[in-house]
């Protein structure tokens, strides 16, 4: 996000910023038995990651930016690509490091995905590498976090 935001500031163009999302047992699983309620619950849920993402790269919207929000169901390469569809769009990208063999397997690469099939220049940005202790701590912080608000300790 804070390379997006730099680079949007840098062109003076707008900032798109997407979060796509699926239900987490598949679309396939979803369409045999579909829940409103549950999708409603899941594109909250990414809305609330999008809005999470502004506070911890800038402490919230830059005020000095037009931002546009979306929130998008579908695989996150295919979306991103229909998106930013312009070849004068340059798509800002993280790329996730997958934890455990499991995320492997069943992760599409998506920095794989964009590069291939994107219409417009594409930026790839790594994220933080940690040492194994670091990223349990993060997690763990993460966890503590989610189980406070869960109860009413945290807003």
């Amino acid at each position: 996000m804070r390379r997006g935001i730099l680079e949007a500031r840098r062109a003076g163009r707008t900032l798109v910023a997407v979060r796509a999302w699926e239900p987490p047992e598949g679309d396939a699983l979803y369409r045999r038995w579909p829940e409103p309620s549950w999708a409603r619950l899941w594109a909250g849920e990414a809305q609330r990651r999008l809005d999470r993402a502004f506070e911890l790269a800038a402490g919230g919207p830059p005020a000095d930016l037009r931002i546009v929000r979306r929130v998008v169901r579908g695989p996150a390469g295919p979306v991103l690509c229909a998106i930013a569809s312009s070849p004068d769009d340059l798509l800002v990208i993280g790329m996730a490091r997958p934890r455990g063999l499991a995320a492997r397997l069943h992760r599409r690469p998506v920095h794989r995905h964009i590069p291939a099939r994107a219409a417009c220049g594409v930026l790839v940005v790594a994220g933080p590498r940690l040492l194994p202790r670091e990223a349990r701590i993060l997690r763990r912080g993460g966890l503590v976090e989610r189980q406070a608000r869960a109860s009413g300790l945290m807003p």
